[in-house]
């Protein structure tokens, strides 16, 4: 029905009429750019005014003042079969386009509106050319002639399911548009957004018109491009058969967050054209974010639960319960963290002892962790080194490098007596039997996130095992 406004171009015709907009006994041309002379070859009022009716989306008659059918496009002719030559001169459209029973009642509601002001917007059954029956819904204004008289009535008209149709994907796209929600932003060729919905205002971070317009690598830190080749692909290939999981990192007021959206993806092309001309793409996505975190946390948890098992079972079969120890700490590396060393409390754990490398990883690289060879070494350890705030706290201890470490991290490493790569530490404390029998460090490379407090909760339970081994082997060789 959205071409139902340039129906007004029938105002004032009638079949017979000439088009001529030239002043009174003038001769000029519509066709001519200023009104004189015609452009030869050029069409006349009538050819363009029947080209106009005939290609319109919307059905479309008129009727002068007696009721006659005065024009009557194709679209008409398509949605009830009769052509033009049959319906233009016959009488209203009684007996032939109507029942004969509603044929009073229909002719009434449509001349109604040659004198009522605006329009009048009426639905009833029409008669097909083979007899079925139709349900339209019709818009009808008044038509007034050059002395500003009524001199007919313009009708617009379609199927009512077509208007249904219509209403419902507006009704839709508003509704997407307003109060859906999941995120709806709809993007240009060039990849800058048009429009975003509500949700998807405040996922990005801001009101609904700042996005607006700019690239998309001032909203996204890190995951743009991803985001990116996938719009490309929509626009070059259509969209995808599945949703996509997209991490992106979003630049906000409130500092830089990372968020995982689930992502589909549409592409939008002109209806207006035979080829699909793109307009860009309809984005939808939903934060999923704390939905994706949980289900890491329980693989990771699962993952755990298992390296543990496993640990425990090699550890069983262990006959020297350091070996045991070393086994245990080679299961709890794995996906944990790169270096793991074990410093335990010389002579008499009851008493104020200094502590000594007694197992740990290569420095130089990944590997099992290993008893040192040849016996413990003492440790240099300066005053608040997080393994002996750990002694001290009995408890665990988290440290990293951090952006501001003079010398970088390796300097940071070094001047603890850790591994180069190391950037991030978790030190907790082996006890058993109420004593503190040393100190366990997992470390890992800057590569790596820090570790957080599941880290904590799971390098303790590697530790109270650890420790029972080592109180073990303590009870069957004094001298360790």
């Amino acid at each position: 029905m959205g071409a139902f406004s340039s129906s007004g171009t029938t105002d004032e015709l009638g079949p017979d009429e000439d088009s001529g907009g030239g002043p009174p006994g003038g001769s000029a041309d519509p066709g001519s750019p200023a009104g004189g002379r015609a452009v030869p070859g050029a069409p006349d009022g009538s050819e363009l005014l029947a080209a106009l009716l005939d290609g319109m989306d919307a059905a479309l008659c008129a009727f002068d003042a007696a009721g006659t059918v005065t024009h009557w496009n194709r679209e008409a002719e398509r949605i009830l079969g009769w052509t033009a030559q049959e319906a233009v001169g016959r009488t209203g459209f009684a007996g032939w386009a109507v029942r004969r029973a509603d044929a009073d009642a229909v002719r009434d509601r449509l001349m109604s509106a040659m004198d009522a002001p605006g329009r009048q917007v009426h639905e009833f059954a029409l008669l097909r050319k083979d007899g079925g029956r139709v349900l339209v819904r019709t818009q009808s204004s008044g038509v007034r002639g050059a002395d500003g008289k009524p001199a007919g009535v313009y009708c617009a008209f379609s199927e009512v399911h077509a208007q249904v149709d219509l209403e419902r994907a507006i009704a839709l796209s508003e509704a997407l548009l307003e109060d859906a929600s999941w995120g709806v932003v709809l993007v240009d060729v060039d990849l800058r957004p048009t429009v975003v919905n509500a949700y998807a205002a405040r996922a990005l971070g801001g009101g609904r018109t700042t996005p607006l317009g700019r690239p998309l690598g001032e909203l996204v830190v890190q995951g743009v491009e991803e985001l990116e080749a996938a719009l490309h692909h929509v626009l070059a290939e259509g969209a995808p058969t599945a949703p996509a999981e997209l991490w992106v990192t979003l630049r906000t007021a409130e500092g830089e967050r990372r968020r995982c959206w689930r992502s589909g993806f549409l592409r939008l092309a002109s209806p207006l054209t035979e080829e699909p001309v793109p307009l860009g793409v309809g984005w939808l996505f939903r934060d999923i974010t704390a939905a994706k975190l949980a289900e890491q946390e329980a693989d990771r948890l699962r993952f755990r639960t298992s390296q543990l098992h496993r640990a425990a079972r090699a550890a069983s079969e262990c006959e020297d319960p350091m070996e045991a120890a070393t086994s245990l700490l080679d299961f709890a590396l794995a996906g944990f963290a790169d270096h793991v060393l074990v410093d335990l409390v010389a002579g008499d754990p009851t008493a104020d002892g200094r502590l000594v490398r007694t197992a740990g990883t290569p420095l130089d690289g990944p590997g099992p962790c290993l008893l040192v060879a040849g016996g413990s070494i003492p440790v240099r350890y300066g005053p608040g080194h997080p393994a002996l705030q750990a002694v001290e706290r009995v408890g665990s201890v988290r440290t990293s490098a951090g952006a501001g470490a003079s010398g970088g991290a390796a300097a940071w490493a070094t001047e603890r007596r850790w591994p180069g790569d190391a950037a991030h530490a978790l030190c907790t404390v082996l006890r058993s039997r109420g004593r503190t029998l040393g100190v366990l460090t997992f470390l890992r490379a800057a590569n790596r996130a820090a570790f957080e407090r599941p880290d904590t909760a799971y390098a303790e339970t590697v530790a109270a095992r650890v420790a029972g081994a080592v109180d073990l082997a303590r009870a069957v060789r004094p001298a360790l």
